[in-house]
């Protein structure tokens, strides 16, 4: 049914929700699913994929743009630009993944985001890719197919949608072919996997590429959408806001990606102006206020996030047709001991 409106978004909504928002929603649920990914098949809370789809989107720019003051500009073709982010991305994925994969917890939290704030400071002082000014003009450079999004917004709002299922449907995919289902095996008890014959760290390394390669493809969405990147698309604030929208969404269920990114958009925009009332909401400097108190509210709530909450609801529908039981098997990952459970 979702996916049905979300086909015919273009047709039952404004242009402005259609093209602005929902296909913001789209980019932020695909780096808002590496993260999911990473956590709940392979129990790895990564602070990184922020950066990662920076460094995608500052591969873009560098690449197909030209004629700019700061940054490379090498006017290259956009499908080559894309194929360029993608590996460079995934390959610095792999890079970081092989640094931080004997790390656990606390730890491997703590190297991912020394690793973002390293790459903000990384872009924002060498003016060779842009600087603190950043690349503008991308729009101008996109694949044939997807044209001038100001021209064209159905083109690549269609992308972000279809992008956003296929990624979907390969994390679905992933993790229940032999190398998703030992991940999981990982996440739950490493030292036993490890008796077992299995290379924990090799798997790990691994998730963690693959997880930069789903970051890749929400960068490239990213700049096509906005027209620009900067370090200020991947500072410490933009971290944040990634794992509220995971965490609002529900970091045991892969769709929370999506929910939880619909959530926050729909606040960032609503929030600042009151539909039916002008201009009245709240500040910029406030949102960040009001989005944690929602936050707040929905962890207490529900520690497994919205889907958790529609979990609990389906489940007592299913109870009142004496069926009560959890989701099917596959479902969803589970999630860590040390995350609560849903109450």
């Amino acid at each position: 049914m979702v996916l049905v409106v979300a086909l015919l978004g273009p047709f039952l909504f404004s242009d402005f929700f259609t093209h602005t928002l929902l296909t913001q929603v789209f980019w932020y649920g695909i780096a808002a699913a590496s993260l999911i990914f990473l956590f709940g098949y392979g129990g790895m809370v990564s602070l990184a994929q922020v950066s990662l789809y920076g460094i995608a989107g500052f591969v873009v720019g560098n690449a197909v743009t030209t004629g700019a003051a700061k940054g490379q500009h090498f006017g290259l073709d956009p499908w080559l630009g894309v194929v360029l982010a993608i590996v460079i991305t995934t390959l610095i994925g792999l890079v970081l993944g092989a640094l931080a994969s004997r790390s656990f917890g606390i730890y491997f939290l703590m190297l991912t985001l020394t690793f973002a704030v390293l790459t903000n400071y990384f872009f924002g002082q060498v003016t060779v890719f842009g600087g603190f000014s950043g690349v503008s003009g991308i729009q101008l450079h996109t694949p044939g197919v997807i044209g001038n999004p100001n021209i064209h917004p159905n083109r690549l709002y269609y992308v972000a949608l279809g992008t956003s299922v296929a990624v979907y449907l390969l994390i679905r995919y992933v993790v229940r072919t032999p190398f998703g289902v030992a991940l999981q095996g990982i996440r739950d008890d490493p030292v036993r996997m490890s008796s077992l014959g299995y290379n924990v760290t090799l798997h790990r390394t691994l998730a963690f590429a693959f997880g930069a390669f789903i970051s890749s493809l929400a960068g490239i969405l990213f700049v096509w959408w906005n027209d620009h990147v900067d370090p200020a698309s991947m500072d410490l604030s933009a971290v944040i806001d990634l794992l509220v929208i995971a965490v609002i969404g529900g970091l045991s269920r892969l769709e929370g990606a999506w929910l939880g990114a619909f959530v926050f958009v729909i606040l960032n925009n609503y929030l600042r102006s009151v539909p039916g009332l002008g201009h009245v909401g709240i500040s910029p400097e406030r949102f960040h206020t009001a989005i944690g108190i929602v936050f707040l509210v929905i962890v207490l709530v529900s520690p497994s996030g919205l889907m958790g909450i529609w979990e609990r609801l389906r489940n007592r529908v299913a109870g009142a047709g004496g069926s009560i039981g959890s989701a099917p098997p596959g479902e969803g990952p589970r999630e860590p001991d040390s995350q609560p459970a849903a109450g």
